[in-house]
């Protein structure tokens, strides 16, 4: 899947947020950190929907065709 992300810089940095899940933020010293940041954040939020929604195992990869 891909997700659009939204970037805001700030006097703090990089702030970094996934509209289509709500909920899903992060935020980076840099660019480079808050895009690594908000993959993590995406993983970890479709993990954890999974599990609320009792679904054993989440898989993320990328196949070409």
């Amino acid at each position: 899947m891909r997700y659009r992300i939204q970037l805001r810089e700030t006097d703090e940095g990089w702030a970094v947020s996934c509209p289509d899940l709500h909920g899903c933020h992060s935020q980076g010293d840099s660019k480079e950190e808050a895009l690594s940041n908000i993959a993590d954040a995406i993983r970890l939020w479709l993990e954890v929907e999974a599990e609320e929604n009792g679904i054993k195992s989440v898989e993320t990869m990328e196949i070409a065709l």
